[in-house]
């Protein structure tokens, strides 16, 4: 599993939530801890980037939010981000620099690394979004077993206990998630992989990949 460690999946100069994954080698590991790290981090905010709008919830006066949108605490918007038309964002969510969270996307315990984009009916729980990574219309994390069972990861016939039951999905940076995908419980992406549309995706897919359908995935040229 040493391909999927959180320095192999992320580049952190380009997140506010940098300091979340000192400790941590695996990055779901940051899963439980981002609702208390945002009202740290809010602490040290700079108050003349960044507005408190409610209880917990900080938005950069740079940021385009919708007056239709729905913002929970804790929250953390970052310069420079758009939160679209009834975007739902239901707390413990960091929305870093230039994101853009859209049209009724709903967002809950994640963070999202500067420039990713959900923009189009997307469902994003207990996850980690790697810089520039991008969701299609339509395409989900599936956050939650069928039959409630705490999340294992599974990769080249080894497998992880996470001692989540809460897990969505890991994607690294520069991913591409086709329109109308699913992102099963404790889904990780590496750098670089796109996923085909309308894709079912379950396991560990390595950095550089092409998945175009379960049991094919073909490395880049």
């Amino acid at each position: 599993m040493q391909n999927f460690t959180a320095d192999k999946l992320f580049s952190f100069e380009n997140t506010i939530a940098a300091d979340i994954f000192c400790d941590v080698l695996y990055p779901f590991e940051v899963l439980p801890k981002i609702s208390g790290f945002i009202k740290q981090l809010s602490k040290t905010l700079d108050p003349d980037i960044f507005e408190q709008k409610g209880k917990d919830i900080f938005i950069a006066k740079t940021a385009k939010v919708a007056k239709s949108a729905s913002i929970t605490g804790p929250c953390i918007i970052d310069e420079g981000a758009e939160i679209r038309h009834c975007a739902f964002i239901r707390g413990n969510a960091i929305v870093g620099k230039n994101a853009v969270v859209g049209n009724s996307t709903e967002l809950k315990n994640v963070i999202l690394f500067d420039n990713v984009q959900v923009p189009h009916y997307n469902y994003v729980g207990d996850s980690v979004l790697g810089y520039r990574a991008h969701m299609g219309a339509g395409a989900i994390t599936s956050n939650v077993k069928s039959d409630k069972s705490l999340v294992v990861l599974k990769y080249d016939s080894k497998t992880l206990d996470t001692g989540l039951k809460k897990f969505g999905a890991i994607i690294g940076d520069c991913v591409e998630v086709g329109c109308g995908t699913v992102l099963n419980p404790g889904t990780i992406i590496g750098k670089n992989t796109n996923i085909y549309p309308l894709s079912m995706v379950r396991g560990c897919l390595p950095k550089n990949s092409i998945y175009k359908r379960q049991g094919e995935i073909v490395e880049k040229n």
